[in-house]
């Protein structure tokens, strides 16, 4: 019986994977003659390593997915003119073959311009160096790069035969990216480059559509596709009654910028939008953004972007099931996947339920029916009429109804359980003989190679080989020594100041206001002063029209004493890009053992290089530094950037990001090495080795909730209705990761418990006293258990005249 059963999903899989031709109407994608309602969640490979693939897409398909949908990363793979790297990380086609193995689809975005929050928005920089070029505009130089790279990794998946057209799981391409929020500012320009790049898109001859997102003048074929947080009521629609409604970027939360407060979205807002989108708009493509998030490695993150990427994705950081995300939304798809028939091919009609309540009724050729009740208002719950019977909805929600009947779920009702994630320390470094420093040298004038008569513009000086450029200049000092100001106007994002090897200031931007200046009372002395100004960048620009004219680095530098107010902005100056550290790759075994490290001081100087020693955790739960105690840099074990950090900036709340991701592959069993790059000084004795985990799930569960979508089985030609499981009680459903089992029960009442999973909780006026030892009994030693929430499993009704609740908070151990 098992063979058979593994042998019918092994078929169901190479169905699925087999590919077709994929055409369009105004309904849906056609894939091999079959109308398709797809969900699809952004997954991107170098946010993570090979060996986390599998895993992630396993997760992404157990979650109701059809679809991973990835961008291209150009800088990543053509660092230099004509030189491409698909090795590792950037193994894409490796990517796209594990997610056809594991029977799912493939939404390509090649962009190649991409954003995504991704240094430079995907584009190389050495393209900033082509004469007479301007970027995403009509413009011949930018064309021809952006046709080669086009055409180089169309090309690739062509003969790897990963196009739908040609077996493969590659359904849709993407060509461009939010195109229509700058079109405006390249003047006419701008129309004749969204003609062309479809235009040339087209005649590559994929076999598959090709998509641009906020794109509302997508010329044809081209599909305009939504990107945001409602689509449902923002998108103004297909460009043409033949194209599909897609939204190919739906924001499960907004990413993270240093120094401001994280924006959360709830899962129910989510939920809501989904629906709404597939229902108002005649969705039949949704694509979260991210499903996975995962970690800015190295320099790759985009001006003051942490190295933590959309770590509240239904999967987090670490590849961990975040719930209620993750639960919530597998239950949407299963929802309305019950519906699909009427969805794909039935006609719709909207009744009027009230002021802010509506029906969308959509009826097959064979009588199948589905319904979906909308209550609008945001602050009220609404009881409404429909075909005879009375249905509560609440505030801000939709009921879905499979045979316009009995709901199966609704948007704001989470029955999903939710889960904490708990960082356990492994091991404290905090041994002075466990660390040996470096001390980066100050640079001065004499020190430069490079030389220019006026300031020099950053990211044109440093080529994005460094986030660092000394700006260096030295002046004489007629008169005794004195006090002076030294005022320094500069473009981003950050700057320390040293006369005469001294620190003397240091001042940053932000994010909204990348422009800052310094000003600084400072120590000049009689003979030659030597000022040094190191201009460090967080990361490139991503997004904006004529990124090639954007300037980082120094604007302005004067001195003012009391013989007036010197002007050196013109003046003679010495450019050193990058640290010496960087240059010996100090941060690989190799290039460690080169230099002369010594013995930990705790000096806490800036710009200091720290390294040490550690062994792996054991196990294969996932790993993190905590970087709490140090100020701003970047981080390396074994020779592998995990990203910049800047723990020391915080946003108004007072949270920044902690912990540093180390991917299991980056490590060994023992003897890991971990460099730091301390720009600020920190104190690196208080840095420790963690593990992630899920360590407590919680679960709240009422009467009135609904039970599995599980519960709906096949539908009856007969009744035209579904058939279900006899019993179909609200359920709360506790699960450990594969890794634990459930250790101990904290809390559990049946009755009217007090809180939720998101507050403190408590015992209220009715319990049932049993609800404890119940639980437990049910739970402990298990990785999963369930509990009806009915008076009979807890042996009698605890009070009259209330509606139950079950409330349960579990340790995963």
């Amino acid at each position: 019986m098992v063979n058979v059963l593994f042998l019918l999903v092994l078929l169901a899989v190479i169905t699925t994977v087999r590919g077709g031709d994929v055409t369009y109407d105004g309904r849906s994608l056609i894939i091999d003659g079959q109308r398709k309602l797809l969900f699809s969640g952004s997954i991107h490979y170098p946010r993570s390593t090979p060996e986390m693939w599998s895993s992630l897409i396993a997760k992404a398909k157990e979650g109701g997915l059809d679809v991973i949908d990835t961008y291209v990363f150009w800088n990543l793979h053509e660092p230099q003119p004509g030189q491409y790297d698909f090795s590792g990380r950037r193994d894409i086609v490796r990517f796209i073959k594990e997610v056809q193995a594991q029977g799912l689809y493939v939404c390509l975005r090649i962009g190649p311009f991409i954003e995504a929050e991704w240094s430079y928005g995907g584009l190389p920089f050495w393209l900033h160096d082509i004469s007479g070029i301007v970027y995403r505009s009509d413009n011949e130089p930018f064309k021809v790069q952006m046709q080669n790279f086009t055409k180089t990794i169309v090309g690739m998946m062509q003969s790897e035969k990963l196009y739908a057209s040609q077996g493969g799981p590659i359904i849709l391409s993407q060509i461009e990216n939010e195109y229509g929020t700058v079109e405006k500012s390249y003047g006419e320009e701008g129309p004749k480059y969204v003609q062309w790049a479809a235009q040339m898109a087209v005649a590559l001859n994929t076999g598959v559509p090709w998509v641009m997102c906020k794109q509302n003048d997508a010329p044809d074929p081209v599909i305009n596709a939504c990107n945001g947080m409602r689509c449902g009521e923002t998108f103004v629609g297909p460009n043409s009654p033949n194209k599909p409604a897609i939204w190919t970027e739906n924001w499960t939360t907004r990413y993270v910028i240093n120094g401001e407060n994280i924006r959360k979205r709830a899962v129910e807002d989510i939920a809501f939008h989904v629906t709404l989108f597939i229902i108002a708009k005649n969705g039949s493509f949704v694509n979260y953004y991210m499903y996975h998030g995962g970690t800015n490695f190295g320099r790759t993150a985009s001006e003051f972007i942490p190295a933590s990427y959309y770590d509240l994705a239904p999967l987090d950081e670490y590849g961990l099931i975040s719930q209620p995300k993750w639960g919530h939304l597998k239950e949407l798809h299963a929802a309305i996947k019950l519906s699909l028939t009427p969805l794909l091919s039935g006609v719709q009609m909207n009744i009027s339920l009230g002021q802010q309540q509506q029906a969308y009724v959509f009826t097959g050729q064979a009588g199948e029916c589905a319904a979906f009740l909308v209550n609008s208002d945001t602050q009220n719950s609404a009881s409404v009429q429909f075909q005879n019977a009375s249905y509560d909805l609440p505030p801000k929600s939709i009921s879905i109804l499979p045979d316009c009947k009995n709901v199966a779920f609704n948007t704001a009702k989470v029955s999903t359980q939710y889960t904490t994630r708990s960082m356990v320390r492994n091991s404290l470094l905090d041994g002075a003989q466990t660390w040996e420093e470096f001390h980066e040298a100050i640079v001065n004038f004499d020190d430069t190679s490079i030389k220019s008569e006026t300031l020099l513009e950053q990211m044109s000086t440093t080529k994005d080989a460094s986030d660092y450029l000394w700006y260096t200049f030295r002046f004489q000092q007629e008169s005794s020594d004195t006090q002076a100001v030294l005022n320094v106007g500069s473009l981003g994002h950050v700057l320390r100041a040293f006369v005469n090897g001294q620190a003397v200031g240091y001042a940053q931007g932000s994010h909204k206001n990348p422009e800052f200046n310094l000003q600084s009372t400072v120590s000049l002395s009689a003979g030659i002063n030597n000022v040094s100004l190191l201009s460090v960048m967080v990361g490139l620009p991503d997004s904006g029209a004529h990124m090639e004219r954007r300037a980082a680095g120094l604007s302005r530098v004067t001195i003012q004493d009391n013989q007036g107010n010197k002007n050196f902005t013109n003046y003679s100056w010495g450019y050193q890009a990058g640290l010496l550290g960087e240059k010996l790759q100090i941060y690989k075994e190799q290039g460690s053992s080169r230099i002369q490290w010594a013995k930990f001081s705790n000096a806490q100087s800036p710009l200091t290089w720290y390294k040490a020693l550690f062994n792996a955790p054991p196990g294969d739960v996932p790993v993190a530094v905590n970087l709490v105690s140090m100020g701003k840099g970047e981080a390396w074990v074994n020779g592998y950037s995990i990203g910049r950090y800047w723990p020391s900036y915080r946003s108004p709340d007072g949270s920044s990001q902690i912990w540093y991701n180390v991917p299991r592959s980056f490590l060994k069993p023992t003897g890991n090495l971990l460099v730091l790059l301390e720009e600020v000084g920190g104190n690196p004795l208080q840095i420790s080795v963690d593990t992630a985990s899920i360590s407590q799930v919680c679960s709240y569960v009422t009467a009135s909730h609904l039970p599995p979508v599980s519960s709906w089985v096949g539908y009856d030609q007969k009744t035209k209705a579904y058939m279900k499981i006899k019993s179909r009680r609200p359920i709360v459903h506790l699960g450990c990761p594969s890794n634990s089992k459930i250790s101990n029960i904290t809390f559990a009442s049946y009755g009217t418990p007090l809180g939720n999973c998101t507050a403190t909780y408590a015992v209220g006026n009715c319990h049932s006293y049993s609800s404890k030892a119940i639980v437990e009994k049910a739970c402990l030693g298990k990785m999963n258990c369930s509990i009806p929430v009915s008076t009979g499993y807890f042996g009698g009704d605890p009070c009259s005249a209330n509606e139950k609740s079950l409330l349960v908070v579990a340790e995963c151990r």
